[in-house]
């Protein structure tokens, strides 16, 4: 009580100089274990603390360092397709059903390599923690017990981490070949004792089909189907890529695990085979007789003029115009390649299809000085320059008369006129071919027209149109060649009954040989 009391009694200088040297010692002896503690660590171990843990790990404040989350307790559902979830530190894994997990609880929890523990934690692998509940190497494999890897424990993140790693052997992996280790199935002991994959696509062991291809997993493997086919149940049927447009442009062929693209007729396959392009089979392979023309995906031959397409659309026949028309050439047609010709009977030339008459006459003909020529519908006649027979004589061309003096005269005409005149045959009937009219007009005087001889079949008629005139008429079609002489006769009476004469034109008629 009394040591309180002059405790309590005590100077302030001197209570601040007693706390002044025992902050002094307490400075002194942290530096000094500072020290100490630094010259260890450098001489054993290196040490760096966070208290943030990467992605997979949470700090765990009773143990002071990061530890694993079980996703596969927390995550609903975390594998698909009948995997089962396998936690690992940092992360977990989907691994069939059938996979095989050594746990080793006898050994001690060992601490693996810095260099393979920091692999394993920021690739989401597993720590040497979780290699001791697991046996799952990351990356390697598995192993059988956690003894095969030593080394002190790493857990390492993004943004913190702790490492304690030993300078002298940093990995350390012992090999110990004589040591006999149980791999799951798809593992084999490697010569370091540790259970590494066997590749069944190499050795064979697997039971793929020969339709399949054989693909390694870890621990396992897998059948898949060759390029083309697609897995249905354990058998590869094939892929009909046809039926999923657009593959090809035109026309799709399914084969077995492929297929191919065909163009239709007119087109073939581009570089790319896949469009078709147009076939120009004028310039490839022209089929064309005559002329080709190419159109989108075929061609189509036409003819020249006069020419007609055969059956089989390539060749050319030709056509035969004369067939085709009756009223193509006047006369005759004469059908030629690729076109036709008009012919026209002797006496007549062609023009423009139209037969017309040659007037030989005026070209050449065969007549002698004495004759005069006359030209008819396909040809001509010679008939003589001076046509009188006695008793008549002639007065002026084609003009004879029997003079009053002789005494025969006086029952025979007075004058005869020779007229010549050319018809087409088969002309149309009724029709009016010649005019007689009187060349002396008396007063007192009746004119009367008959036709006097050459009509005994009646092909023609005499119609008077006037008192000095009359008209022949053909009433009957005549055919030729043919010649008809028809004699006309006026016949002149005075009113007063002081005479009586007659005059007579003899008229040739020349029927052609055709219509034209």
């Amino acid at each position: 009580m009394s040591r309180g009391v002059r405790s309590a009694r005590e100077l302030p200088g001197q209570c601040q100089e007693r706390g002044k040297w025992r902050f002094t010692m307490w400075k002194v002896l942290f530096l000094t274990m500072l020290t100490l503690a630094l010259v260890k660590s450098q001489d054993t171990e290196e040490t760096i603390t966070y208290t943030q843990c990467t992605d997979g790990y949470e700090w765990d404040p009773i143990r002071q360092q990061c530890k694993d989350i079980d996703e596969c307790d927390i995550v609903p559902d975390a594998c698909k397709g009948g995997m089962k979830c396998v936690n690992h530190y940092g992360g977990y894994l989907c691994l069939p059903k059938t996979a095989q997990i050594i746990v080793n609880n006898e050994q001690p929890q060992q601490e693996t390599p810095a260099a393979e523990a920091a692999s394993g934690a920021s690739t989401g692998g597993v720590s040497a923690s979780s290699m001791a509940a697991s046996g799952v190497v990351p990356g390697g494999g598995f192993v059988a017990s956690a003894a095969a890897v030593v080394g002190p424990e790493v857990q390492t993140g993004r943004n913190n981490f702790v490492i304690r790693r030993n300078p002298a052997d940093p990995q350390r992996i012992p090999s110990n070949p004589s040591h006999r280790i149980q791999c799951p199935a798809g593992y084999e002991q490697s010569e370091h004792n540790l259970c590494q994959d066997i590749d069944e696509c190499v050795t064979g062991t697997h039971n793929c089909r020969a339709d399949q291809v054989c693909i390694n997993l870890r621990g396992s493997f897998t059948c898949q189907c060759l390029p083309g086919y697609q897995k249905r149940g354990e058998q590869c049927v094939d892929i009909d890529e046809c039926a999923v447009p657009p593959y090809c442009q035109q026309r799709c062929v399914n084969t077995p695990g492929s297929f191919y693209c065909q163009c239709s007729p007119g087109f073939q396959l581009a570089a790319n085979n896949y469009t078709c392009v147009d076939i120009n089979e004028c310039d490839a392979s022209n089929q064309c007789a005559q002329q080709c023309y190419n159109i989108l995906g075929s061609f189509i031959c036409q003819c020249n003029q006069g020419y007609e397409l055969s059956s089989d659309r390539l060749n050319c026949e030709d056509i035969d115009e004369c067939r085709t028309s009756n009223y193509l050439c006047q006369y005759q047609c004469v059908n030629e390649p690729g076109t036709f010709s008009c012919m026209c009977p002797q006496g007549y030339q062609e023009v423009n299809r139209i037969c017309q008459d040659i007037n030989e006459c005026e070209t050449t003909n065969e007549c002698r000085e004495d004759e005069m020529c006359w030209n008819y519908h396909g040809g001509f006649r010679c008939y003589p320059r001076n046509p009188c027979q006695d008793p008549y004589i002639l007065t002026t061309e084609n003009r004879c008369i029997c003079p009053v003096s002789n005494a025969i005269c006086r029952e025979l005409p007075y004058s005869i006129a020779y007229r010549y005149m050319s018809i087409r045959s088969d002309r149309a009937v009724p029709s009016d071919i010649f005019q007689i009219q009187a060349t002396s007009v008396f007063t007192n005087t009746i004119n009367t027209f008959r036709i006097k001889s050459g009509n005994e079949n009646g092909e023609f008629y005499l119609r008077q149109t006037s008192a000095v005139s009359a008209m022949l008429v053909l009433v009957k079609p005549l055919s030729g060649p043919r010649e008809y002489i028809v004699d006309l006769e006026m016949l002149m009476v005075s009113s007063i009954g002081t005479f009586r004469t007659s005059s007579l034109l003899r008229l040739t008629i020349i029927v052609g040989p055709f219509s034209f």
